[in-house]
């Protein structure tokens, strides 16, 4: 087998010209095989049918083997210089000939210095295009945040002016008012269970 890889038909045909050739060998090779199994056994039925034959199975066999031998080593040399013309002639695409895919080159011909100065363009541009997915990640995420703060915003607002609704409802006009009232009771209530506090400790220390 060539180990020429080949790459460029491999590219055409979809699969190694040396792939295709192993295949028509073996081919070859199981269709040998079955033709000397069946020659062997039309001879055996042949020896069935003569009286008194001195030819065994066996030595039919021998013969058999020895015969597909001799055959194999024919083949092999035939097949040697067959797969030569193949991939020389016929699975082998001229040097001057380019697949459809590659016609770009020809009109648009670059250098190696040239790739490789597309290739990390393209490589920056792959790192932006990452950098901008990430940072509308954080920005819609950011937004989600501001759409709950905006949520309990008004929720808030929504209980001040509930509030200040019941507020009016028992006199009282101005809201602030109301809370630094409220405050101030709050306050007043917790100076009261401090006092009742220390002195039910004072109590049930005496």
């Amino acid at each position: 087998m060539s180990v020429d890889p080949m790459t460029y038909e491999t590219q055409f045909f979809g699969f190694t010209p040396q792939t295709c050739m192993l295949r028509i060998y073996i081919a070859f090779q199981d269709y040998l095989f079955e033709v000397m199994q069946a020659v062997e056994q039309v001879i055996l039925k042949k020896l069935e049918g003569i009286p008194d034959c001195e030819i065994s199975p066996v030595q039919i066999r021998k013969c058999t083997e020895k015969f597909l031998s001799f055959m194999k080593g024919h083949f092999d040399n035939l097949f040697g210089k067959m797969e030569q013309l193949f991939l020389q002639l016929i699975l082998r695409i001229p040097p001057n000939i380019l697949l459809p895919e590659d016609k770009c080159k020809e009109i648009h011909p670059y250098s190696e210095e040239e790739f490789q100065h597309l290739q990390k363009e393209i490589d920056q541009l792959q790192e932006k295009y990452k950098a901008e997915v990430c940072t509308k990640q954080a920005l819609l995420a950011e937004l989600e945040e501001q759409k709950i703060v905006q949520a309990k915003l008004k929720q808030t607002l929504t209980l001040f002016d509930e509030l200040q609704n019941v507020g009016r409802d028992h006199g009282t006009s101005d809201f602030r008012e109301s809370l630094v009232s409220l405050v101030q009771n709050s306050r007043k209530l917790q100076n009261i269970r401090v006092n009742v506090e220390k002195e039910s400790k004072r109590l049930k220390i005496s």
